[in-house]
């Protein structure tokens, strides 16, 4: 854990008591401050007390006496409308802030020379692989590496800081706007498209979120920017003209500035030489892997890691679960574990990386739908459609064959049904564009019913073929 200094003796509200609010309330208490919990649930409060927690109901409070209200990342700051511990606080003058911010907090005190380094990533899609392969290249070239954040650990939760050590967070658009002063040595982007706009009052203010990354860094750090869309240029644009040390990646070579990274299929190029051939590494399949691999590059020689370990790390990454994860195979039918693809845009880089596929998709559907992955329809063998968007991706997909299963276990069968077969190499790809909360409590749960599902079938698993 890491201890939260600079508000000793004073009590600091802390509002939703998920994974994140509760381990901020551990991180103030272990650093002095007297935190006051709350969630509007009942389960919450009663874990804080069971843990001994100060628990008192925020809506009767005197707020004048907080130092800070750390609010969840899942609480609404601005939009739809903030949530009425934000007003609250407002009202009162006590500054809005989140975990992430407690994090840059307490590195932020320590002596310049006893301060481990940063690197942070965000982005719509690809930065929980991002994060994963980075965490993985720093570890196996020697770095004492702690990696948490949006992804596994909560960031407060992490090993107390050291000098020698390198902490890479996966940070989202929700804590993102709860900072102010976080500094990562290596800030990532990795790209832009729609997606919790509900949260952030349309594009523009989500597009805001995600730069915030950059916002606070120093002139010796350095900025790796996903250039492919509008939104990630512009962002490039705006931190070269500010004079930035800013590196562009990209999967166009017409978007790639003379010193920024050229991914593609199996390789990253720069500046038209090669700088990795990814070919073995079979955790990187396709266009997007090889663009999050020249991330992990990019952010290890940052850090000083030699070209020769970086490339060595990309090549022996074993992958990350749920995200394009192989989890068995029936003879020359392979399972696809891609339940991570919440939106069309992450869909679409599994779709792109195989020939032909049949595809589970469905949940509870995102704006827009499938409608943009029409051109890769034809990619398609066979459609398997569950959940609530059933019917809607039904309608979508016209004549690209399909089917309505309803359920994963019945998509999981009448999939494996066909891609036998029809003979020879098949790939039966669970992406479902989709958020999971319909019939699973979060897309992790929802990949390991694909796996059980595929294994009950007769499946041998990946990990001990």
């Amino acid at each position: 854990m890491i201890p939260v200094p600079g508000y000793e003796g004073r009590r600091v509200a802390v509002f939703g008591l998920g994974r994140s609010g509760i381990t901020a309330a551990r991180a103030l208490l272990a650093g002095g401050a007297v935190p006051i919990l709350w969630d509007d649930g009942v389960s919450g409060r009663m874990q804080a007390e069971a843990e001994g927690f100060d628990v008192e109901d925020l809506t009767v409070a005197d707020w004048s006496g907080f130092a800070a209200l750390v609010l969840s990342p899942g609480a609404p700051l601005t939009h739809p409308k903030p949530h009425w511990t934000v007003d609250r606080a407002h009202q009162a003058g006590v500054p809005v802030i989140g975990d992430v911010e407690l994090f840059a907090r307490a590195l932020a005190v320590l002596p310049q020379d006893e301060r481990p380094r940063v690197v942070a990533i965000t982005g719509t899609n690809g930065k929980s692989t991002t994060t994963a392969l980075i965490g993985w290249v720093l570890k196996q070239a020697g770095l004492t590496v702690h990696v948490g954040g949006n992804i596994g650990i909560g960031v407060l939760a992490l090993p107390e800081p050291t000098p020698e050590a390198v902490y890479v967070v996966e940070v989202s658009s929700y804590q993102l706007d709860l900072t102010t002063s976080f500094a990562p040595d290596v800030a990532i982007l990795t790209n832009v498209s729609p997606d919790h706009l509900d949260r952030h009052g349309g594009m523009e203010g989500y597009v805001a979120a995600k730069q915030r990354i950059f916002a606070a860094q120093g002139p010796q750090a350095t900025a790796l920017v996903g250039v492919d869309e509008d939104w990630g240029q512009g962002a490039f644009e705006a931190l070269q003209s500010a004079g930035r040390n800013v590196v562009s990646i990209s999967t166009r070579a017409s978007a790639a500035d003379a010193q920024g990274y050229e991914a593609q299929a199996g390789r990253i190029a720069r500046n038209g030489e090669l700088v990795a051939d990814l070919s073995a590494a079979r955790s990187l399949p396709g266009r997007h892997n090889a663009q999050n691999a020249a991330f992990a590059y990019a952010a290890a020689r940052a850090l000083g890691v030699s070209h020769d370990a970086a490339v060595q790390g990309l090549l022996t990454f074993p992958g990350l679960a749920h995200r394009m994860e192989a989890v068995g195979h029936i003879g020359p039918v392979r399972f696809i574990n891609d339940s991570k693809a919440t939106n069309a845009d992450a869909a679409r880089q599994a779709l792109a990386s195989y020939p032909s596929v049949f595809w589970i998709a469905g949940g509870v559907p995102k704006a827009g739908g499938i409608a943009d992955l029409a051109d890769l329809f034809p990619r398609v063998t066979k459609a398997y459609l569950i959940g609530e968007a059933a019917d809607a991706f039904a309608v979508t997909l016209g004549a690209t064959p399909h089917g309505v299963s309803e359920t994963l276990d019945a998509a999981v069968a009448a999939a494996t049904a066909d891609a036998q077969a029809a003979g020879g190499e098949q790939i039966v790809l669970l992406s479902p564009a989709c958020a999971s909360f319909d019939q699973y409590p979060d897309f992790e749960a929802r990949g390991e019913a694909f796996r059980a599902a595929a294994l009950s079938l007769g499946a041998v698993s990946e990990a001990t073929a």
